[in-house]
């Protein structure tokens, strides 16, 4: 491509998705270095690149208020013909979100030929047959627009001294001081059946803070306090509760202060191994070969699913056996390599300290994954 180009990534929705459209920006910006570059994106994705220095401007795409209905899009689509932007990558898979730039003139529109959309994309590339990662998907765009792959294609979250800094002055708060071994535990999950059993998180914090003598936190969003309270109501040790209290640059901040995160298949999870932390990411409806950790980084996946069809949208699960099959047991010896105990912990210790627990544990987890 030519220098000085305007180009616009529409950009998809959900946090763990933006991450893995970070390796694609780098190639665009790898390919156009001169260019300005701007993303649209949902409202709740905006943290997640507006520290990203590839990115020249991010575009909010309201599609709850400010944009909805007729009246609001075209309010959007007037916005973005005024900034005359000479290329769109269309990275989410919606109709709409390919009407947008046809609507706004941009004149080379570039994504796959889904939902009917070929009519709309001035090159259209075919769908891979086989299931891929994410982050290899959206790749496969720049691929196909005939840009060169970064060397590497580890996800990427910037974060700045400030987040630090408050996440320093938030742990000291707690009793949390720089020299304390911190465990950081997220157990939420946009919908139910990706979350692990609340009393496993319980129990496994519990015996990793005994075990190292850990601090433990329980990381999340504002949604997520009333989850995080029930576990420490569970536990013997004194959790502290971030939930609700920091923005997700200090969220990056906090996890990366940290010696372990445990974590389900969440945006929390992605944003993790992004900062470099050791993480434990459980598994259970969803495939980790889609959406699991992804590029360079010290993680592990745990996924136990031996009877469903992965991935499984079953919403209105109950059983939640997947997630079940995993054992504290399983996650606490995985987070014994991670922390490299400095003294010998024997399993009779191990099973003795479950035994004492009134915590009714579930899943009895079969090897390693």
């Amino acid at each position: 491509m030519s220098e000085g180009k305007r180009i616009l990534i529409v950009g998809v929705n959900w946090i763990g998705d933006v991450i893995f459209t970070t390796p694609f920006i780098r190639a665009v910006r790898q390919a156009n270095p001169d260019s300005h570059i701007a993303c649209l994106l949902h409202p709740r994705c905006r943290e997640m690149l507006e520290t990203n220095p590839r990115i020249n401007e991010i575009i909010i795409y309201d599609e709850e208020l400010r944009h909805k209905g007729i009246i609001g899009k075209l309010k959007l689509i007037n916005y973005i013909r005024k900034n005359r932007f000479d290329t769109a990558f269309i990275l989410h898979r919606s109709f709409t979100k390919a009407l947008i730039p046809y609507l706004a003139g941009i004149r080379e529109r570039i994504g796959y030929r889904t939902k009917n959309r070929r009519i709309l994309l001035t090159k259209a590339a075919e769908e891979p047959v086989e299931d891929m990662h994410k982050v290899e998907y959206f790749l496969n765009i720049a691929k196909f627009a005939g840009m060169n792959l970064p060397q590497y294609n580890s996800c990427e979250f910037f974060i700045n001294d400030s987040d630090r800094k408050f996440v320093k002055d938030m742990l000291e708060e707690g009793g949390v001081s720089d020299k304390d071994i911190l465990v950081t535990v997220c157990p939420g999950g946009n919908w139910g059946p990706k979350r692990w059993p609340k009393e496993n998180f319980a129990g496994a914090a519990d015996l990793i803070a005994e075990r190292f003598g850990a601090r433990i936190a329980i990381a999340g969003a504002k949604k997520d306090i009333e989850l995080a309270e029930e576990i420490k109501k569970s536990m013997r040790s004194s959790p502290l509760i971030t939930c609700g209290r920091t923005t997700l640059g200090q969220l990056g901040a906090l996890l990366e202060r940290s010696r372990l995160v445990i974590a389900n298949d969440t945006g929390p999870m992605h944003i993790a191994v992004c900062m470099k932390a050791k993480v434990i990411a459980l598994f259970g409806p969803t495939s980790w070969r889609i959406t699991g950790p992804y590029g360079r980084g010290d993680y592990k996946v745990i996924s136990r699913n031996e009877t469903c069809e992965v991935p499984c949208y079953d919403f209105t699960c109950k059983d939640n056996s997947c997630m079940a099959a995993i054992s504290v047991e399983e996650v606490c010896r995985t987070a014994e390599e991670f922390l490299r105990p400095p003294f010998p912990y024997s399993p009779s210790r191990r099973e003795e300290i479950m035994r004492k627990s009134p915590l009714p544990f579930r899943g009895e987890g079969k090897g390693e994954g």
